[in-house]
């Protein structure tokens, strides 16, 4: 996996093109809602989001699988990329779950908001997949921006930093003494990583290279 340097964590991909702007109005969109939902609750706010952050890997690894298997070609390791990062978004979420238990109410919203947002996301993709991809690098930007919001408010006291789940110590090989911001700083490291395959791969689109080579860093 990529190691991201301190310094490129808060890193924005400037829209462009009209593809850029619908992608970048959808991922403020989403924010704008989820802000609004849950406010400073950012536990809560990333349990719902990351559950909706896991549907991009997992539409781009099923719709390049059939199209590999349809063209009869290799997928060059992207197929494992991206069901990767699914995987990763997934330990995200347990890990949040693991502290903030979802109520009735934030349940009923998951099922509503990832039934909605994994078919659009899926016509998305089939119409110009360089769009979505390039969707799923802003929601990237937007979690480390919102992680690091989060990790601003247990440095001054709002929030409690409280020993990371034990779900996460094993995840990311934390120390037994992890606290919930050692947690976030890994998700935090995570997302800018997504964020950067995203957007290479929609460039890599863009430019009419419909399969790229990996980076030769994952």
């Amino acid at each position: 996996m990529l190691n991201v340097n301190k310094t490129d964590l808060i890193r924005h991909h400037e829209a462009k093109t009209l593809s850029d702007r619908v992608a970048t109005g959808g991922v403020r969109l989403l924010s704008s809602i989820a802000a609004t939902v849950f406010g400073k609750r950012y536990g809560n706010r990333a349990i719902v989001l990351e559950t909706v952050a896991a549907v991009p890997p997992m539409v781009a690894a099923t719709l390049l699988h059939l199209r590999c298997l349809r063209r009869m070609i290799d997928d060059r390791g992207w197929v494992r990329v991206f069901m990767d990062e699914a995987e990763n978004q997934r330990a995200h979420l347990m890990s949040f779950v693991a502290i903030s238990r979802p109520n009735v109410f934030e349940r009923f919203l998951i099922v509503i908001a990832q039934g909605v947002f994994y078919n659009a996301y899926f016509l998305l993709h089939l119409i110009s997949p360089s769009t979505a991809h390039r969707l799923a690098g802003y929601l990237s930007e937007e979690a480390v921006i919102g992680y690091t919001q989060y990790l601003e408010r247990i440095e001054s006291g709002q929030q409690p930093n409280s020993l990371a789940p034990a779900s996460a110590l094993i995840y990311w090989n934390l120390d037994p003494a992890a606290r919930l911001s050692d947690m976030i700083m890994a998700m935090r490291e995570d997302e800018a990583i997504h964020r950067d395959i995203h957007h290479a791969f929609a460039d890599a689109l863009a430019s009419g290279n419909t399969l790229p080579d990996l980076p030769r860093t994952l």
